[in-house]
């Protein structure tokens, strides 16, 4: 009997250093938190990632209202040139800097890309036969133009004669670049249309953020069998990119300051200089079209600029040429980049009258004046 009170005394002894021991071990290895917790935590991401009115800037310094998605109309994006009243570029403006009004009604400006931004140009050369004699000093041209371009930049090249080819796609491997520019060669006829829609159809549904096109060419089409001179117009008006024309004058060879001499770029046309005097047309016919022709296509490429937002040169030498791919790449380094959603729905087709301004004084805003409205397909959505 004595033993089995000790044993019981000793038993009640240990009790407390047992269950002690328990409580010990809960509370190093906890159990697991419930999933409502962890479904809060969920749906607060979700929350913060829809807000529209937050903004975010990305390494690229483009900044965006939250992650907007709109499916009721699509985004309008315009290139902004900004220079001051002595012609000096304005590189270090931001969002606040501007506003933007359609019909005369401001709009919120949902997209905006500051200078620093990369671009991804799109270098179409025309390499028909007219330019036979030339192809290696366009060639040489086409290499410094991307030279001046930022690091960061991507270069997609397309050539385009009697076929239409991508040489390389959009990459910034300046080695890839320059092999590309050297592949061209010279072909037969111009498909200076078809070209020009197949860029503004495929090749910059391809590419995300700033972009252009410097299309380079004598601007005289003689096979397209697609696209015309009204339809490639129709889709610039309802692009993203700016086109920036440099006009290659083959109409003649024998002009003194035309092709073969020292004349500058000239944003007024094509036009050879014959003692000091201007020579209408830019010279004699040449083998690739007559003086309409050639009057035709320089009105073909000023509106494909002004359209877009982007510029024409005429480059009536290699000198001229260079000069003009100078300042193309100058302006590129300097653009902004600015979208928005139409506040006001409207039909595909319709005509609306944009205006850029700058809250700066004394400042002057270059960019398109105009777009042509199209309607999203159904399911589309935009975001950035």
């Amino acid at each position: 009997m004595k033993n089995h009170t000790a044993l019981i005394l000793v038993l009640f002894l240990l009790l407390p250093f047992t269950v002690h021991a328990q409580s010990g071990r809960n509370r190093t290895t906890p159990k697991p938190q419930t999933d409502t917790s962890q479904t809060d935590k969920t749906e607060k991401t979700s929350n913060a990632d829809t807000t529209v009115n937050e903004s975010k800037i990305n390494p690229n310094g483009e900044t965006v209202e939250g992650d907007v998605i709109r499916t009721d109309t699509a985004l309008v994006t315009l290139p902004v040139t900004v220079v001051d009243r002595n012609g000096r570029y304005v590189p270090e403006l931001v969002r606040q800097n501007f506003r933007v009004l359609e019909n005369g009604v401001e709009q919120k400006i949902a997209y905006f890309a500051t200078t620093e931004s990369p671009f991804t140009v799109v270098l179409l050369i025309d390499t028909s036969g007219s330019t036979h004699f030339r192809l290696e000093e366009i060639q040489d041209a086409a290499i410094n133009f991307v030279s001046k371009l930022k690091d960061n930049d991507s270069v997609m090249v397309m050539s385009f004669d009697d076929r239409i080819e991508v040489q390389c796609k959009a990459t910034t491997d300046r080695n890839e670049i320059e092999r590309a520019i050297k592949r061209t060669r010279t072909g037969g006829g111009t498909r200076l249309y078809d070209a020009v829609e197949d860029i503004l159809k495929k090749q910059l549904a391809t590419i995300t953020g700033r972009k252009a096109v410097v299309l380079f060419t004598d601007g005289v089409d003689t096979t397209s069998h697609r696209a015309t001179y009204d339809t490639t117009l129709r889709l610039a008006e309802e692009s993203d990119a700016p086109i920036y024309a440099v006009d290659y004058d083959t109409s003649g060879t024998t002009v003194y300051g035309g092709a073969g001499g020292g004349g500058l770029p000239l944003p007024g046309g094509r036009g050879g200089i014959i003692f000091g005097t201007p020579f209408p047309g830019g010279g004699m016919p040449g083998p690739g079209g007559t003086m309409g022709d050639y009057k035709r296509a320089v009105k073909y490429l000023h509106a494909l600029s002004d359209s877009t937002g982007g510029r024409f040169y005429s480059g009536d030498s290699l000198f001229g040429i260079g000069q003009a791919f100078t300042w193309i790449a100058e302006e590129l380094g300097r653009q902004y980049s600015l979208g928005y959603y139409p506040s006001a729905p409207g039909k595909s087709g319709e005509r609306r009258q944009v205006k850029v301004k700058v809250t700066e004084p004394e400042l002057v805003v270059k960019s398109r004046d105009s777009y042509i409205y199209t309607e999203p397909p159904k399911g589309a959505k935009d975001s950035r």
